[in-house]
């Protein structure tokens, strides 16, 4: 622990060069890109060259070609962010030379380390990907559902959950002109009717969701401050289901790639430390 303007930047250099001297990387971990491109380009990363190390910079704005390169540095300033993505992306990576990190996460110096490990401990960083294009599909199940009467479905209103009735399933296979709902080739279309029907009997506008027809999109109400959140969307083809539902453009669906939590990406280094001025409160 050191209070602000007694030195960590300066103090880090030790640890830093001593761990290096092993020929393992040393990764520091700055909470913004402007303080990793201060050391790097400073006089500190100057200190490090003098010693015979080498110095690489990772921000979000290089290439693939420019991260594998400073990954490949004895010492590597760079954000916990752009840290955590890289490998999330290198897990979704199917060639290995194809991968930015190359060798093992021996040890890590974090900045403000509370902050990232206490704070945002158990914020997950997500890489999302686009889901094949299906958008006639949820407005085919809406067209679908609207058709529905009380007995062609069973709903459990405390847990949200909607099920069609053997009389629902029967109608469902003659509108989709198909004979078995539930055959494996059929998985998408029972897909979407589910999020249709949970969308139309379910979810409630100005409780659940707000319509902003001026924009053409469906808004989540937070349920604990009534609050529109912006930018939100539902999981797993709901939200899509309720853009369908009240009539404005559909956007395209996306699915988690990959997910990490902070806590159990730092747990991949062999060694761990941090600086902060504010562990004791």
């Amino acid at each position: 622990e050191m209070k602000t303007g007694e030195g960590k930047t300066l103090t880090a250099i030790m640890p830093a060069y001593l761990n290096a001297l092993s020929g393992n990387p040393v990764h520091i971990v700055t909470v913004n890109e402007y303080l990793a491109k201060r050391e790097f380009e400073g006089s500190i990363g100057d200190v490090f060259r003098f010693l015979g190390m080498t110095v690489g910079l990772n921000t979000k704005d290089k290439d693939h070609a420019q991260k594998q390169q400073a990954y490949l540095c004895d010492i590597l300033y760079t954000t916990n962010s752009e840290l955590g993505f890289d490998y999330l992306r290198d897990n979704m990576e199917i060639e290995a030379s194809n991968l930015v990190m190359k060798r093992p996460y021996s040890y890590a110096i974090v900045d403000e380390v509370d902050s990232i490990l206490i704070d945002e401990a158990r914020t997950p960083l997500i890489i999302s990907q686009s889901v094949k294009e299906t958008k006639n599909l949820y407005k085919e199940a809406q067209r679908f559902v609207r058709t529905l009467k009380n007995s062609h479905y069973l709903i459990e209103l405390e847990t949200k959950t909607i099920e069609l009735t053997e009389e629902g399933i029967t109608k469902a296979e003659n509108f989709f002109q198909i004979d078995n709902l539930y055959n494996v080739e059929h998985a998408s279309l029972l897909h979407h009717v589910k999020n249709a029907l949970k969308a139309a009997f379910t979810m409630h506008k100005d409780k659940d969701y707000l319509v902003d027809y001026k924009d053409g999109q469906v808004l989540i109400i937070d349920q604990f401050t009534g609050r529109a959140l912006p930018g939100r969307q539902f999981s797993d083809g709901l939200h899509q289901a309720l853009e369908a539902k009240e009539g404005v453009l559909i956007k395209e669906e996306t699915s988690i790639g990959a997910t990490i939590t902070y806590q159990n990406f730092f747990r991949l280094y062999h060694k761990l430390s941090g600086m902060t001025g504010t562990a004791k409160t």
